[in-house]
């Protein structure tokens, strides 16, 4: 099971600089133009290290990393960077907004042992192929985990939650994201605090819920390099047995089918009713519950509700046969509809222009994941189709740092 330490982060100094000005959201879903926002914002903002821009004439020497590793190195000598006296664990705390209900994430910011998926640590939903080039040349510049990894873990005992809970007092650093949400941590540094803590994790599983690649990345890492500091990974532990953790669905925009065949080919799996656009999806399909899917095929206002019946998917592993994601990918979008083409959306007012402009022939919508199923799928080895999940919100980068120190 997990293996759980604590560590001497490396924070920004809130008497340097305020948190809002230097702390960024993470890389990958940063565009250019907000990239540039960043930049803007602060000549210390995070952005500089863990995304920073690419410039024509860049080469081995001179590129984004050498740069961030400069910057790095020239805050900590400039004190913009500090770095916490002693090795402890880093409350961290969210306060956001979600369909209207005021909610708060709370978890640690930690050190886990890395090790190969599936021992102790297990991923919950495949991954699309994406260059990890980039990360892992980061870290091999920066030597360090500037930004953490999602995890879950599941203790009914609560015991690191009521730590949480009883912190008082201001906290370290705190910042905003770009949706309204506070983002505060806190030290936990007391040794009697910190041996509960070590405790608690280390019986227990550990989830990834977003940052698949970022562990990927810090595996091969560690395989690169041998034993050292770069044998653990920075996390941020959330327990499922909490009420703050949040999974939003991400929908699915698709091309290349014959609209007036759709409901023809779904018909024998689905019972289909309609209503008009003026329909709240969200409600309609929360009401509706398991196994139903909202569907917009643009040529008229209205939606399309599928329920499905049940009537296919027995060649489907059992843990998988019933969720969402995997009914809408292996029923509807691969064997009723044939479908190869798909693009992600989480914004529905989006994916419905992107239909009435003829970029898509139609979207099809689900409610969110468990997260209870996603313990589930992990545990049994398997793995959901990419963007099964969206946990939200995001946590944000530059909250704390870990530097890898080869002489402790």
């Amino acid at each position: 099971m997990a293996k759980v330490i604590p560590f001497r982060g490396i924070f920004y100094n809130p008497a340097k600089v305020s948190g809002d000005e230097v702390i960024a959201p993470p890389y990958d879903i940063i565009t250019p133009e907000y990239r540039e926002v960043l930049y803007q914002k602060s000549p210390y903002n995070i952005v500089r290290i863990d995304f920073g821009k690419e410039f024509q004439g860049d080469d081995d020497s001179n590129n984004r990393h050498t740069r961030a590793k400069d910057f790095f190195e020239q805050w900590i000598r400039e004190g913009v960077f500090v770095r916490d006296e002693q090795p402890s664990f880093y409350a961290y705390e969210i306060d956001y907004n979600l369909h209207g209900e005021t909610k708060r994430l709370r978890g640690i910011l930690a050190m886990v042992k890395i090790e190969e998926l599936g021992r102790g640590v297990y991923p919950h939903e495949a991954t699309h192929s994406k260059p990890k080039a980039d990360r892992l040349n980061l870290m091999r510049a920066c030597l360090a985990n500037i930004s953490p990894i999602y995890s879950l873990y599941n203790s009914p005992e609560k015991i690191t939650t009521g730590i949480i809970e009883n912190i008082s007092g201001a906290p370290y650093i705190s910042a905003k994201d770009m949706d309204g949400a506070t983002h505060k941590l806190y030290k936990i540094s007391e040794e009697s605090k910190i041996d509960l803590i070590i405790r608690e994790l280390s019986d227990k599983a550990i989830f990834i819920a977003d940052g698949h690649h970022r562990y990927e990345v810090a595996l091969e890492f560690k395989k690169e390099m041998g034993e050292g500091p770069w044998e653990y990974v920075l996390m941020f532990l959330a327990n499922m047995a909490d009420h703050g953790i949040a999974v939003l669905p991400t929908h699915r925009m698709v091309k290349g089918i014959k609209r007036e065949d759709v409901l023809g080919r779904l018909e024998p799996d689905f019972a289909i009713q309609t209503c008009g656009l003026e329909c709240d999806i969200v409600e309609r399909l929360s009401h509706e519950g398991k196994n139903t899917f909202g569907l917009y095929l643009g040529s008229n206002e209205k939606w399309y509700i599928l329920k499905y019946k049940g009537t296919d998917l027995e060649d489907v592993p059992s843990v998988l046969r019933s969720l969402d994601v995997v009914v809408l990918h292996e029923l509807i979008i691969k064997k009723d509809l044939g479908i190869t083409d798909v693009a992600y959306e989480m914004d529905i007012t989006e994916s419905i222009k992107r239909v009435r402009k003829g970029d898509f022939d139609a979207v099809f919508f689900l409610n969110p994941t468990g997260v209870n199923d996603v313990e589930k799928v992990a545990l049994s080895g398997l793995r959901m189709p990419p963007k099964s999940t969206y946990f939200y919100p995001k946590l944000l980068t530059g909250m704390v740092i870990n530097k890898f120190i080869v002489d402790e």
